[in-house]
């Protein structure tokens, strides 16, 4: 037996979302996205930890979510938490609780910062430029 879905009134089919407008999509509370939780489980992600993909993103991804395989889509290169919220469009907050889940189960690492004590000092970058001028 076919149920008629309900239509809306530019004729298209209603599939139970409810659609803020033609650009937004379906609305989605972050809540929703993270079952409740507000804080990652393992690690502390702050905005400019880099993250990246362990591996390439694949059909069977699909069946970890929709929001997930974004992120793992996104983290192909290595990117900021801050990126990724930014790219997603959803809070910082949002992204650092699904990067979590993604860091448990292995599907995203995340990249340890540079040490500042490593970085070269301003003498020798000012003679690196010195040297390419003289070039």
């Amino acid at each position: 037996m076919n149920v008629a879905q309900p239509l809306e009134p530019d004729g298209l089919p209603n599939d139970g979302l409810l659609w803020v407008d033609d650009e937004a999509g379906p609305l989605i509370r972050p809540y929703a996205m993270t079952s409740g939780r507000t804080r990652p489980r393992h690690g502390d992600l702050d905005l400019i930890a880099v993250v990246v993909a362990t591996r390439p993103t694949l059909p069977s991804d699909g069946g970890l979510g929709s929001v997930y395989a974004e992120i793992m889509a996104v983290c192909q290169r290595p990117v900021s938490v801050a990126e990724i919220a930014s790219y997603l469009r959803l809070p910082a907050g949002t992204v650092r609780v699904l990067l979590s889940d993604l860091l448990e189960r292995r599907l995203v690492r995340r990249r340890a910062p540079v040490n500042v004590n490593q970085l070269p000092s301003a003498d020798i970058l000012k003679a690196v430029i010195d040297g390419i001028r003289a070039l």
